[in-house]
């Protein structure tokens, strides 16, 4: 049975994400979030749209109202529900394959769900699996239609300064960026090149976006770029790349918002929120620089949380989720590629130039091995402790092991530091070989 994962419920399209239980999910919480109001929208996958029509008709059944974002980022649909005062639904899996799709919910508002909320949708999914067997007839008659204008001029007005002369290279995964980012970049008055800015619903992500950038930074070198930025699939992510094609990952890109909020006196409490991923020079950095860091496990959902608790406004992931509270409820890959050129033109510096100065990360290496079916990734780590904890120790003070399984697909993933890319690749892949051995169920 499908459940929860780190962020909203994924699978593979109309196979185990149907367009039945998207619906059965959507009455769940529009019982459980007492919303009368939903917004729903999707990103560009060919399932896409009958999946979302599917939510819409689940809401409708439970008597609420709907507005129709359309194909549009998650950050977006995010946008609208705070503005609205709704709860939301997206139709997405993110940075996955096309043939992958899921759902991810909203409360009003536009705030992301706390455990405890997605606990009762869950609880009140799995009664309904067993009570409603048919579907109900898809919506549409009633929706209001949202304008992405005003989205659009939120993102713009979120600066007061940009280079419109600047040379760049946008790389929109093929996804639901697609459409808003070439508006946003018109309204500021800077022309950049775009690539895989044509979905076609089996596109997206394809060797393109925040989780492939090799083809921009290629396009960065070819075109003599000053820089690039890459969205994934449902725009909550950016990447950005130098104009020598090296990746500006996101602790590379809140290090270097962070320490420009410390430098106007507008970092609020003095604090960020980083992810248990975030590289150990980012730490360094924020120590020299006086500034505290709260750590979190990984997922957007616990970096927001982290912010609350702190009243904080910056945080986020080194993936790319980038979280402004003072502009946004989640990560908005647009917003943060927008604050990166207003920052850089503040600065008067190159992005290979500010990055530097603003830290030094420790080379890192990140393995996934693939879980098989009837593996327990949990078990795993549990079977192989004492390999995993001799490679900490040979670690301590010099750079460190995360081992951790995934929360939006069958993989466990292996990250090393190190004080060389040579000990970080050995390292990660000691302990990655021994996983795999048994996740492969060899050892069954």
């Amino acid at each position: 049975m499908l459940r929860f994962g780190t962020d909203g419920v994924r699978g593979v399209a109309l196979r185990d994400i149907t367009t039945h239980a998207v619906q059965l999910y959507a009455r769940a919480a529009a019982r459980e979030l007492h919303c009368s109001l939903f917004v729903v929208g999707y990103d560009t996958r060919e399932s896409s749209v009958q999946l979302a029509r599917a939510v819409e008709a689940g809401f409708i059944a439970e008597g609420a109202e709907v507005l129709w974002a359309g194909m549009c980022p998650t950050p977006t649909v995010a946008f609208f529900a705070e503005h609205c005062q709704a709860g939301a639904a997206v139709i997405t899996a993110s940075h996955n394959p096309y043939t992958d799709n899921g759902l991810k919910f909203f409360g009003e508002g536009g705030m992301k769900l706390t455990d405890e909320e997605e606990l009762r949708i869950q609880n009140t999914y799995e009664s309904l699996v067993q009570s409603e067997t048919v579907e109900v007839a898809n919506g549409g008659a009633g929706e209001v239609a949202l304008d992405l204008d005003a989205y659009c001029a939120h993102i713009c007005a979120s600066i007061t300064e940009v280079a419109t002369e600047i040379k760049l290279v946008v790389d929109c995964a093929n996804g639901a960026m697609s459409e808003v980012a070439p508006r946003v970049f018109k309204k500021l008055g800077i022309s950049p090149s775009f690539i895989h800015c044509s979905p076609d619903g089996k596109n997206v992500n394809e060797a393109c976006g925040a989780a492939h950038p090799d083809s921009l930074m290629k396009e960065v070198i070819r075109s003599k770029a000053d820089i690039g930025i890459a969205f994934d699939g449902d725009g909550d992510r950016v990447i950005a790349v130098d104009g020598n094609g090296e990746v500006i990952n996101g602790d590379q890109l809140i290090a270097l918002f962070v320490l420009q909020l410390k430098a106007r006196n507008a970092l609020v409490n003095n604090t960020v929120a980083v992810t248990v991923m975030t590289n150990m020079g980012f730490h360094i950095a924020m120590q020299d620089a006086g500034i505290n860091v709260i750590t979190t496990p990984v997922g957007d959902r616990s970096i927001l949380l982290a912010l609350q608790e702190a009243k904080a406004c910056l945080g986020g992931e080194q993936s790319g989720h980038i979280i402004f509270t003072q502009h946004a409820t989640t990560g908005d890959g647009l917003l943060a590629a927008v604050q990166l050129l207003s920052v850089l033109h503040s600065r008067q510096q190159s992005l290979q130039e500010a990055s530097q100065e603003v830290m030094k990360s420790l080379p890192q290496v990140l393995i996934n091995v693939p879980i098989q079916s009837g593996v327990t990734p949990q078990d795993l780590l549990v079977q192989h402790r004492a390999a995993i904890s001799e490679v900490e120790q040979l670690l301590v003070g010099k750079g460190r092991l995360l081992v951790r399984t995934s929360g939006t697909e069958p993989l466990v993933r292996v990250m090393v530091e190190a004080q060389t890319s040579a000990e970080a690749q050995k390292y990660a892949e000691r302990i990655a070989h021994i996983l795999s051995h048994s996740a492969s169920g060899q050892d069954r």
